[in-house]
């Protein structure tokens, strides 16, 4: 066990600022991802006549959130950029410790519990102090042993990367297979072709302004964050001031089916989720368009099945309208869709085959869940298990 002052020396580098010169500020992501850079700024813009100056393989540490991870080795093109005093700045003697392994260590629970452990203040105070973390003791074996255990644990990090990767390859093909089945469910020959005009009442929802702001009457509205493909989310509950009269007008009922309006991505353009009476006297924003299908001519499983199919979701796309990337569909351009409508008891089937597909799908995506959860636990199992000496 040796002290980390043994291997860490304080940077005492620095550099007067010059308004006139350009200078990298970085930055320390959380839990282990890094240092990053921050911004680039004339020195006009810091408000200090110095600062810290970073070098290729310091270790950079933050005061206020080195509890949560903020710390990391400096990368080579981060060389010569510059950090406040809230970061204090390491030099690493090499004749002890081997970069990596520091940074390998750096990223497990025995070297965060240090940091807990050396940090102290009151709330939204807590300050790492430098004289306790430097008195802390870590496991160093020989510098040919620490590069056996970096060689080691890269060998398994690999590896673990390699099954991610793959099972985000199978979240992708899982979801291609859902698009090409709704692709086959709802293309019809021979049946006839219908508007949304013609078979579903289209409105626009209520728009949020200082008259809205809850008062004697707030009722609950569905905003674009609450409309996910296919479902409702009914977390982070939101509210307008609605009379009992406007109420009536605006209530939403079971077999309504939502739809964004704008979105900055092609991809989410559209999507649309049924309302089944998740929410009691709830209303919708109006940056949400409601579809209320005539289910004498359309049932409203397959109008939303319809509209998130590749069919409906085409039809979005060339009907939505850019302005500086966003993406915006009308109550207007909603009417306008064209939808293959068969018989009510063909509209049916098609409804049952879609639900089976999806239990079967969800199924598989909550076993990717499940491995994706065993897989994000591997590497820090494997750290744990490397610095007690048994890698």
């Amino acid at each position: 066990m040796t002290q980390l002052k043994d291997i860490l020396v304080k940077s005492e580098e620095q550099i007067e600022v010059k308004p006139e010169c350009r200078y990298r500020q970085v930055t320390v992501k959380l839990w282990g991802k890094g240092v990053i850079l921050r911004n680039e700024v004339f020195g006009s813009e810091i408000a200090a006549p110095k600062r810290h100056v970073l070098r290729f393989r310091d270790f950079l540490i933050s005061k206020i959130d080195a509890r949560n991870g903020a710390f990391g080795l400096v990368p080579d093109l981060l060389d010569g950029s510059v950090v406040s005093s809230d970061f204090p700045v390491f030099k690493l003697d090499l004749t002890r410790i081997y970069p990596r392994f520091l940074e390998w260590m750096s990223r497990s629970n025995r070297f965060i519990d240090i940091c807990k452990a050396s940090s102290e203040g009151t709330t939204n105070r807590v300050r790492l102090k430098e004289d306790r973390f430097l008195a802390s003791e870590i496991p160093l074996p020989s510098l040919d042993e620490q590069r056996r255990i970096v060689a080691r644990i890269e060998e398994l990090v690999a590896r673990i990367e390699e099954a991610q990767e793959l099972r985000r390859r199978a979240v992708e093909e899982t979801n291609a297979l859902m698009n090409n089945y709704g692709d086959e469910l709802f293309h019809y020959d021979g049946c006839s072709i219908e508007s949304i005009d013609s078979i579903c009442e289209v409105k626009g929802g209520i728009q949020k302004s200082s008259e809205r702001t809850p008062g004697s009457n707030p009722r609950r509205y569905i905003t674009v964050a609450h409309v996910q493909r296919n479902w409702i989310d009914t977390s982070d509950p939101r509210y307008f001031e609605v009379s009992d009269e406007e109420l009536e007008k605006w209530r939403l009922i079971p077999g309504d089916v939502l739809v964004i309006e704008g979105n900055g991505s092609a991809d989410q353009i559209g999507r649309t989720a049924l309302f089944s009476g998740e929410i009691r006297d709830c209303v919708h924003q109006n940056h949400v368009i409601r579809i209320r299908p005539n289910q004498k001519w359309i049932l409203p499983d397959y109008l939303n099945g319809f509209l998130n199919s590749p069919h409906g979701q085409k039809q979005m796309r060339e009907r939505s309208r850019t302005t500086s990337g966003l993406f915006n569909l009308s109550v207007g351009r909603i009417k306008s869709i064209n939808i293959p409508l068969p018989s009510v008891l063909e509209q049916q089937i098609v409804i049952d085959k879609l639900q089976e597909m999806r239990s079967k799908l969800d199924a598989l995506k909550r076993h990717q869940a499940e491995t994706a959860a065993e897989l994000d636990a591997l590497t820090p199992a494997i750290l744990e298990r490397a610095f007690r000496g048994e890698l």
